[in-house]
Order: structure tokens, then sequence, then C-alpha cells
């Protein structure tokens, strides 16, 4: 159930189309793991982890200390 909700607001703090690439997204002891479709999407996201940390921890009521961006294989 979180998992679902750290995914929901992942991409609800993203634009649009990067919101679309992100395929999975957990917060575990504060780390935020993100599974995005493609390299070059984990690239653009990386630029936005600051922000995707403030708003996942906000939400999560836990704080975000790290983001880690994994491409997932299709």
């Amino acid at each position: 159930r979180q998992q679902a909700l750290v995914l929901e607001k992942v991409r609800a703090a993203l634009p649009a189309r990067l919101a679309q690439a992100v395929v999975s997204a957990g917060l575990t002891q504060g780390r935020l793991t993100i599974g995005v479709e493609g390299s070059h999407w984990a690239s653009r996201i990386r630029y936005l982890t600051d922000a995707l940390s403030r708003e996942v921890g906000s939400a999560a009521g836990a704080p975000v200390l790290s983001v880690r961006i994994r491409v997932i294989p299709s």
C-alpha cells in the first residue's frame, strides 16, 4: 500500500512525460528508489531529485535521505 502511495507521489511531482517513464517507486529506511524505463529518463529525473525528496518525504511523513534511480529492463 505504501509503495502505491509513493509511486503516485513521485509521478505527481514530475512533468507528465517523465511521470509516464516511472514504473516503480518505494521508500525504505529513508531511501527513495525509483524505477524507470530507460537510461535517458533516469538522467532527466536525476536533475529533479531534490524536489522529489521534498514532495515524497512530506507526503509519506518520513524523511527521504537519499534517492536511487534504477533502470528497469523492458
